[in-house]
């Protein structure tokens, strides 16, 4: 595995979960094809519940987007609430925007519960202003999420300033619902405490088949197969195998990099009351601090490709934009994840066949929804009750030039990085 391939998360995770491949045949209520947000709550609510379930990793917990995220626990998705009823309806779009205003809640509730050692901090974000146009459409989101009862607040420039330690921002909204916790660590508690409620977690076991016999789902690995009643596939951007149900959206590949832990007179100056935040870019930049004073800068990219020299040149001037102060800091170490993007950046549920459901396309979003999202499709088939979804199931979702639109969004993001690095 190639160094940018490795989050960093890895490093300081606190949490472990034993999870050995699946090597035995098993029969359970509810089988789970992905460990990370979506399919640990899943396992989690199903095992609470008196179920017997299954869940299936093709690599370790965590592996994709769960364990490769910034890191924000953020209440709701990138669509503003407008935008969410018209995609959706009033009905369904107002109780999406309910319980995605909740996300974060359930998220801290259930890391106190289960006393997940995640560095949660429940201080906030904010979304800053990176222009004069971009603090305009702060400015319609705020009226719009206030008009859903959410406390957000507009700040100036200069409050902006004196949050985030930068003078670089046209205004920010702060959201003081949400926070940050450590990604991996998160999920993994996920995955400990749906172990210890009963589930079974089976690592290194990549379902190569899922097929129906009878009323039965049959799922075969390697070295065994579960056979279930219900099936949730929850691979979001790091399917594997399964091409007849792979989920259909496009790419997005976003990098970070974090420096050595800062002194105490730097951490002081940047993001003293510890929020997490990102821009109004269009190639999107996000930075926070963890809880060892590290300095975490991320944006769109990826890391993999030639052209990722322009990123690696942007990123260091771009935190000294930002933060001047921390100009001749050295970054630690750089990875990336992949997002699953729909066209309209709404997750999506989609209808594998009878009792299996597969869900993807959080678009950047994936721990609050991701969370909320599982729990709820694990009680729908449980109870055997669609309504109990968060927004219907669909029998089909197709994204037209996926590969086009990947190149577009990396080709933007390469270029406009390339250009901010000389300049």
């Amino acid at each position: 595995m190639s160094d940018h391939e490795q989050s960093f998360w890895q490093h300081t995770c606190r949490e472990d979960v034993d999870t050995p491949p699946l090597t035995r045949d098993l029969t359970v209520d509810l089988a789970i094809i992905g460990a990370g947000y979506t399919g640990c709550s899943a396992a989690l609510t199903a095992a609470q519940a008196g179920a017997s379930v299954c869940l299936l990793e093709a690599q370790e917990v965590g592996h994709g987007g769960s364990g490769r995220n910034v890191g924000l626990a953020n209440a709701g998705l990138w669509v503003p609430p407008d935008e969410i009823r018209a995609y959706l309806g009033e009905d369904a779009g107002d109780r999406l925007i309910d319980l995605l205003a909740a996300a974060p809640a359930e998220v801290f509730d259930l890391i106190d519960t289960h006393e997940i050692e995640c560095e949660p901090e429940r201080k906030g974000t904010l979304h800053c202003a990176h222009s004069v146009a971009g603090f305009r459409d702060l400015q319609t989101r705020h009226a719009q999420l206030s008009a859903t009862g959410a406390p957000v607040e507009l700040l100036l420039p200069d409050q902006t300033a004196h949050r985030t330690g930068s003078a670089a921002f046209h205004g920010a909204l702060f959201d003081p619902r949400a926070g940050t916790i450590q990604p991996l660590s998160y999920v993994r508690g996920l995955a400990r405490a749906a172990k210890a409620a009963g589930a079974y977690i089976f690592a290194h076991s990549p379902v190569r088949s899922l097929e129906r016999d009878r009323d039965i789902w049959v799922l075969k690995t390697p070295q065994g197969a579960v056979r279930a009643r219900s099936v949730i596939q929850a691979t979001n951007a790091y399917h594997q195998d399964l091409r007849q149900t792979a989920p259909a959206y496009v790419p997005v590949y976003y990098f970070q990099y974090a420096t050595a832990p800062l002194s105490d007179n730097l951490r002081a100056s940047i993001l003293p009351g510890k929020e997490g935040c990102w821009d109004t870019g269009l190639i999107m930049t996000s930075f926070r601090m963890d809880q060892e004073g590290r300095f975490i800068l991320g944006a769109m990219g990826d890391l993999g490709h030639a052209g990722s020299a322009s990123h690696k040149a942007w990123i260091r001037r771009k935190m000294a934009d930002l933060f001047p102060q921390l100009a001749d800091q050295p970054f630690q170490q750089g990875w990336h994840g992949r997002i699953a993007m729909t066209s309209d950046h709404l997750p999506k549920i989609t209808q594998l066949g009878p009792n299996a459901l597969a869900i993807h396309g959080y678009s950047g979003r994936g721990i609050g929804p991701g969370t909320v999202f599982g729990r709820l499709a694990a009680q729908s088939l449980l109870r055997d009750d669609p309504a109990l979804l968060p927004v219907p199931a669909v029998a089909k979702h197709t994204e037209r030039w996926t590969g086009l639109r990947r190149a577009y969004f990396e080709t933007g993001a390469a270029l406009t990085h390339l250009i901010k690095a000389r300049f």
